[in-house]
């Protein structure tokens, strides 16, 4: 039967989707739907919260800013809250990143990478316009982000809108080298700008991983050729690959970086994208023809800067990064069970992240076992939004052993 709500929900088909739940409450790694049942929340909303549903340290924050601000035009003029989250964040960055441009989600964090990327090289007189990313990659759903993204299903009807892109194999275990010998001939037979990657693990491309090493010699190979680096951190930073950054584990320091989702520990929409001094050099010049010509709106929002400064003081004050130590000897010890079995491939881990792929005859993120996966978890009560036949966990870091214990058993309970 037809909704009769006017809503019309994001990746969801309304034809095959039935009755959507209604949430009226979160708490820790929680959502209390309308009826009153209790829902685990195994993706973290998403990939967007980190701490847990309504972390009070963050909601005390927010709480606090709404007596004093709420919004102010960011163009010529500054607030508190933004001030301070951009000292944290260059502070807890890698020292070549030195400055912060504030906007409000995951995508819009890639197209002022883009910008940036492209616009620095124009004003440093260089004719490179060439953009890199990795076969499989997702970045968003905005033009830019879709343009460096996977070609397919999620972007065909908007082809004419998106510009060309030099695509990479993703670097498979064991075909590693294919992925780097791409990358030093791209970048030696074209005006290469900047490549764009999403550091050890492709997140709507499947949870495909791939070793630090190999994130650290593209890192190596793009400054030989002078080709900047920008590191989609949107869903692996704030901890999900078990480094504050993912980039960290590599010891890479890239020329731009973006990150949103658990930027706020997932309360609030916002994002910054963080760049390298030369990139600033280049758009700062009295000629205001060099200005960089993006915002929105609601650039840096004092409240949900304002949280993200909570978060980042949570992260300086509590134990964190043990937290997800012990999430991820959760998975591991869980993930055991389905080694040996036959309806499962290609097991794998990452940090808090977990995924493995059920064995079907069509892979892929349209495969028909999809809906029927996520069905199956919902009439248990746990969000698990599987991308296609492959399962993944990635919850907020408050989730106990028996929480989580729910969700491996609901997975050995799948009948094909």
């Amino acid at each position: 039967m037809r909704s009769t709500s006017p809503v019309w929900h994001p990746f969801t088909q309304h034809a095959v989707q039935g009755e959507i739940p209604t949430i009226v409450r979160t708490e820790g790694a929680w959502l209390e739907a309308e009826d009153g049942h209790r829902i685990f929340d195994a993706i973290s909303s998403w990939w967007v919260v980190t701490h847990g549903h309504r972390y009070p340290p963050i909601m005390a924050a927010i709480r606090a800013e709404t007596e004093r601000l709420d919004q102010v035009i960011f163009a010529g003029f500054t607030h508190p809250p933004a001030e301070a989250l951009a000292r944290e964040l260059v502070a807890i960055t890698a020292p070549e990143l030195t400055h912060v441009f504030y906007s409000d989600s995951g995508s819009t964090a890639v197209e002022v990478a883009l910008k940036m990327a492209l616009g620095f090289w124009l004003h440093s007189g260089e004719n490179r316009r060439r953009i890199l990313a990795l076969e499989g990659a997702y970045h968003g759903d905005t033009i830019g982000g879709m343009s460096v993204g996977e070609r397919g299903v999620f972007n065909a009807p908007y082809e004419p809108l998106l510009f060309d892109v030099g695509r990479l194999p993703f670097p498979h275990h064991g075909r590693e080298q294919q992925t780097l010998d791409a990358l030093d001939a791209a970048c030696r037979d074209h005006a290469v700008a900047a490549l764009i990657v999403e550091p050890l693990i492709l997140g709507a491309g499947g949870m495909l991983i791939y070793a630090p090493a190999v994130l650290a010699e593209m890192a190596r190979i793009c400054r030989r050729h002078g080709v900047l680096l920008i590191a989609d951190e949107v869903m692996t930073g704030w901890g999900r690959t078990g480094a504050l950054f993912a980039c960290e584990q590599a010891g890479v320091a890239p020329d731009i970086a973006c990150t949103s989702k658990g930027l706020t520990g997932g309360v609030i929409p916002l994002a910054a994208t963080l760049c390298s001094e030369p990139i600033f050099a280049a758009h700062y010049d009295e000629d205001r023809r060099k200005t960089f010509f993006h915002s929105s709106s609601y650039t840096a929002n004092p409240i949900a800067c304002a949280a993200a400064l909570a978060n980042v003081k949570v992260w300086q004050s509590e134990p964190v990064i043990q937290r997800i130590a012990a999430l991820a000897a959760i998975h591991a010890k869980a993930l055991d069970r389905f080694r040996g079995d036959k309806r499962f491939e290609n097991i794998r881990q990452l940090g808090s992240i977990a995924a493995l792929d059920l064995v079907v005859p069509d892979a892929g993120y349209l495969a028909d076992i999809g809906p029927r996966l996520y069905r199956h978890f919902l009439a248990r009560d746990l969000l698990v939004r599987p991308l296609g036949n492959t399962i993944y966990l990635m919850p907020p870091y408050c989730s106990t052993e028996a929480e989580i214990g729910r969700v491996y058993d609901a997975i050995a309970a799948i009948e094909l």
